[in-house]
């Protein structure tokens, strides 16, 4: 395996990467090989190799909504980042790479008097993963905006129209890769629209504990409740195993407070679980991946 991207892709491999160094919780063993494609095509010609090889593969983007395992993953993982994050303009729809951060998209947005992708400004991922899990927030989806995808399946790249989105999931699964999207805004003023993102922006701010490493929320919102609301109630503020923490600041939050294994926050996860389940009769679902 080592031999083929040495040949082919010598630039652009991490040789037994730590994970760490490339998801928002600072937590992860070394994966194989990270690689980092290009272009479009390099993407292609990796996932091609990896099944005809039988080698275990998996996508990310910025690797805000992921917690992976203290061992590692065995195998490679392709990283779509700034290099396939091209952007394109046409009347008020954007096509853009999967691998661009919201919040450049949202600044874009905003340069060319475009509304609708407010909510989107301070998501810390990617379009690409924005989109496989429909993200959101203050009201906001990806849905709300989106138009199309171009998706990479079974070694076809097609044009995707519809991608059963619901509350934070899509259709798409570890068998499809976002490679660019195209959403439609609305036509806005732009100091309405800065207004509007500095208004989020501050909310976050205020509500969120952004000065620690964390993967947003940890849970889904149960129906017609609020997780973060119902592990306060359950006093689990600032209940911490080994280096992972409840957020006292937003309990639907856990922090990573320097030292953090991916076993302390699964525990920590398993606790909040038997606990909100025992008090309040509420399955907490979560909303992140967990890569082993």
């Amino acid at each position: 395996m080592q031999k083929f991207f040495e040949e082919n892709f010598p630039q652009q491999i991490l040789i037994n990467e730590p994970m760490k160094n490339h998801t928002s919780f600072k937590i992860g063993g070394p994966a194989d090989i990270l690689f980092l494609p290009q272009k479009i095509s390099d993407i292609v010609s990796v996932i091609d190799f990896c099944k005809k090889n039988s080698i275990r593969y998996f996508v990310i983007g910025n690797g805000t909504n992921l917690l992976v395992s203290d061992n590692g993953f065995r195998g490679v993982i392709i990283k779509i980042g700034k290099n396939i994050s091209q952007i394109n303009l046409n009347g008020n729809e954007i096509e853009a790479g999967s691998g661009i951060f919201l919040s450049h998209l949202a600044k874009f947005a905003l340069k060319n008097n475009l509304s609708g992708l407010e909510f989107a400004f301070g998501i810390p991922g990617t379009l690409g993963g924005a989109i496989c899990m429909n993200a959101g927030a203050y009201g906001g989806e990806i849905k709300d905006v989106f138009v199309s995808a171009q998706i990479l399946h079974d070694g076809q790249i097609k044009t995707y129209n519809d991608l059963n989105f619901s509350y934070r999931k899509s259709l798409i699964d570890e068998n499809y890769v976002v490679l660019s999207a195209k959403i439609k805004l609305q036509n806005g003023n732009h100091d309405e629209i800065q207004k509007k993102m500095n208004e989020f922006s501050l909310k976050r701010r205020n509500s969120q504990p952004l000065n620690f490493p964390n993967a947003g929320s940890i849970f889904k919102r149960p129906k017609n409740n609020f997780a973060g609301k119902l592990i306060m109630e359950a006093n689990l503020a600032d209940y911490k195993i080994g280096g992972a923490c409840v957020s006292s600041k937003h309990c639907g939050f856990i922090i990573n407070t320097g030292n953090a294994t991916a076993q302390n926050v699964l525990d920590l996860i398993h606790h909040i679980q038997k606990v909100v389940k025992d008090k309040f009769d509420v399955a907490l679902e979560t909303e992140i991946k967990f890569l082993e």
